[in-house]
């Protein structure tokens, strides 16, 4: 199950980028999930997780919350799972909503909703 959760969220997160990245995006932002480091899957994993528990605790309202919303919540389930992984990771890598590039607000807001369907299903 966790490596399932974490491809949804991979597979999310590579359709997100190749939609909202403006221009090339890093190879390592589009790496399979083959290629991607074992901290990032289980990190993919467990934010998958905690949106799936969202949304089934929700009862179906999370339907109603706007997109930004969505993304604040994949946003900061994925700062701590960064805090778990690194001892001192960069201020990038831990940004606020307000902080992070207009691409990576869309590609989360896009990742709760590819979990949030998965999760109807």
């Amino acid at each position: 199950m966790q490596t399932e959760n974490g491809r949804i969220f991979r597979e999310a997160w590579i359709a997100g980028v190749r939609r909202h990245y403006p221009g090339e995006p890093k190879p390592g932002y589009v790496a399979p999930w083959e290629e991607t480091p074992d901290w990032e899957r289980d990190a993919a994993a467990a934010v998958c997780a905690q949106v799936e528990d969202f949304v089934r605790v929700g009862g179906g309202s999370t339907a109603k919350l706007s997109r930004e919303q969505k993304g604040r919540f994949v946003a900061l389930c994925w700062i701590v799972q960064i805090h778990k992984h690194f001892e001192d990771p960069k201020p990038s890598y831990v940004a606020d909503w307000a902080d992070l590039p207009a691409w990576q607000q869309l590609t989360d807001a896009d990742i709760f909703e590819a979990i949030e369907r998965a999760a109807a299903r």
